[in-house]
């Protein structure tokens, strides 16, 4: 390989780096974790979940929200992390559970609850669904954001040669630069990191308490998993389901957060937004999130560059998900439209309506401070099943109720 070569991938896999960095580092922050154990713990379990998945599935694995709030919880009443470290083995460990299960039934049996009347709108929900933060974080200044969404969509369309397959960071260093010329930025963050830091690894400790607040996330993540599996393939036009398998991306996802549990990190999931940006640049090469993968662990222990990444303004990164979860959302219309289905069909109506309300909707209500009721299903006080998760579940259990219904021709009725 050339050097040029070796250039050209190596900007590619830090486009994605800025594409999972903001959500990776948010979660320790929000749970007192370490921001750098996290880098390292989704490098190294993005490459756990490439070598679990044969190195076919172009997916990074990073910090998953699912967890903040047990994560805080456990926090709260044990006054220790560690704790939160042991429920979150313990997570990963039933991940690994439902792998060997998915395995023995069979990925045709788990195929059938996942028809595209069903995954279409759902790709649909995860777009969506996080638009709301997409639109937070560009309002901080709409020129700025919209000047990066343009730049994007210029870039993605009307560029040639490699600028084509870098729209991303195209968009973010033309946003860096305005937002410095409009003296948006805090250099703060990089006068004051350490050129090089050590991460404060930590080992677990098992309590039953904090692993049975901790624990039952994976009813609603496995659900996640589902949606983020059925979009990644939509986008590279693969069945990931049949190959490498379900029970293998399951195992990966598994196996990553258990590795994160026993050094301090938090539990993993695959990440939406870099599959994003395979559906803008078009460049499926899993080895690029694998090179990603290693950056985010360099990452780890270089302070500087990390804050130069988070001194990156919210309205270029509001601009960045705006085009990002567009076109996830717009993955999921197309799942619909190549699959020909007939939504003269009051079923099929019926069940892609009930799943675009109810995933949009209660994602909506989680933030309404008028609404005082329960989103989703709770399971106790801390363990909940809403947005994605919810409507999935809906979605599945209405077309296994619903018969198929025959289309009547009007035409030929007397």
């Amino acid at each position: 390989m050339s050097k040029i070569e070796k250039v050209k991938r190596l900007v590619l896999g830090i486009q994605h780096v800025i594409a999972m960095f903001g959500a990776t580092v948010l979660v320790p922050i929000l749970t007192g974790l370490d921001p750098s154990i996290a880098l390292i713990t989704a490098g190294i379990g993005t490459l756990i979940f490439h070598l679990c998945t044969k190195r076919k599935v172009p997916v990074f694995v990073g910090s998953s929200f699912a967890f903040i709030t047990v994560i805080q919880v456990v926090a709260s009443q044990f006054g220790d992390l560690r704790y939160a470290q042991g429920g979150i083995i313990v997570a990963g460990l039933l991940y690994i559970l439902l792998s060997f299960i998915v395995m023995i039934f069979g990925v045709n049996r788990v195929k059938s609850f996942f028809p595209p009347v069903v995954t279409g709108p759902m790709i649909m929900v995860i777009g969506l669904s996080l638009s709301p933060v997409a639109l937070s974080m560009a309002s901080k200044n709409w020129l700025v954001s919209f000047v990066v969404i343009v730049t994007v969509a210029i870039t993605s369309i009307f560029a040639r040669g490699f600028l084509k397959i870098i729209p991303i960071l195209v968009g973010v260093i033309v946003g860096y630069g305005l937002s410095a010329a409009l003296n948006l930025i805090d250099y703060a963050p990089i006068v004051q990191a350490k050129m090089f830091s050590l991460a404060n690894f930590t080992l677990p400790i098992f309590d039953i308490g904090a692993i049975a607040i901790i624990a039952p996330v994976v009813l609603a993540t496995f659900m996640e998993h589902i949606g983020d599996i059925t979009t990644n393939g939509a986008v590279v036009g693969k069945n990931f389901y049949e190959d490498p398998g379900l029970h293998r991306t399951l195992m990966g996802d598994g196996l990553a957060t258990t590795f994160a549990g026993l050094i301090g990190g938090p539990a993993n999931t695959t990440y939406g937004e870099n599959t994003s940006v395979l559906a803008v640049t078009k460049v499926y090469d899993p080895s690029i999130l694998r090179l990603a993968a290693m950056i985010a662990v360099i990452l780890g222990f270089l302070g500087k560059f990390g804050a130069i990444l988070q001194t990156i303004p919210e309205p270029v990164m509001g601009g960045v998900s705006v085009v990002l979860f567009s076109m996830i959302t717009s993955v999921g219309m197309r799942t619909i439209a190549s699959s020909d289905i007939d939504f003269t069909d009051n079923r099929n109506l019926l069940i892609s309506g009930l799943i675009l309300i109810i995933g949009i909707g209660s994602e909506i209500l989680k933030v309404d401070p008028n609404f005082q009721g329960v989103v989703g299903i709770q399971f106790g006080q801390n363990i909940s099943i809403t947005g994605v998760s919810l409507a999935a579940l809906v979605g599945i259990i209405v077309n296994k109720l619903l018969p198929e219904t025959k289309k009547i021709d009007v035409k030929n009725m007397d």
